[in-house]
Formats: C-alpha cells, structure tokens, sequence
C-alpha cells in the first residue's frame, strides 16, 4: 500500500475510533503526514500518463509507433507511461505533446 493511503487510513482510523468529526481536507491531511509534495506529484503524473494512453488509444497508436515518432526508445516511452515514475523531463513530455497535437500548459498559481 503506498504512503498516502496508508496515511489516509490512518486518519480516518483514528477519526472514527475517537469518534472526530473528519473535517480537514485530504491535502491538510498529507501535509500533516509530510507526504504532501510527494502525493501531489503522483497524483499529476498518473493523471499525465492517463492522458497520454488515451490519445495513443484513441489514435491508433501503438507504443513502438508512439515512441518511433517522438524519436525515442520504446523503455524511454514506458517510463513516461509509468505512473510511478515522476521522474519525467518536460522535453519529454513536449515530444509526447507534439505527436498527438497536443500542447503542455504549466503555470504557476498561489500555493496559499
């Protein structure tokens, strides 16, 4: 089970056993295990890999046809496909973008 379910069911373990009112959000939650950042980066990469699969799928695309157009290997693609792995570059997820005609959007927002 990974860190964020384990902490998740923790707390609300602990909730109904003390019969608290479970009030805080999921985010202040993580924050308060310290897995915050962590959980935030799996969860936008699983979504990512989630979109990617489905334009493949929805165009056809194979995994070596994928690949071979974003001129890369076929473990390079099952990296970016990996939910686990957060360990993606943005060239990376550009070339992935562009084979699908797609476009990355990133910005930055108030973390308050």
């Amino acid at each position: 089970m990974s860190e964020w379910a384990e902490a998740l069911l923790t707390f609300v373990a602990n909730s109904m056993a003390k019969k608290e009112k479970v009030g805080s959000s999921l985010d202040d939650l993580l924050k308060k295990e310290g897995i915050y950042d962590s959980c935030n980066n799996t969860a936008i990469k699983r979504v990512l890999a989630y979109q990617i699969e489905q334009l493949m799928k929805d165009r056809g695309l194979s995994k070596a046809a994928f690949a071979k157009q974003m001129g890369t290997s076929r473990s390079s693609l099952d990296r970016l496909l990996d939910p686990e792995n957060d360990a993606v570059t943005l060239a990376t997820l550009k070339k992935a973008a562009k084979v699908v005609n797609q476009r990355i959007e990133i910005r930055l927002i108030d973390a308050a």
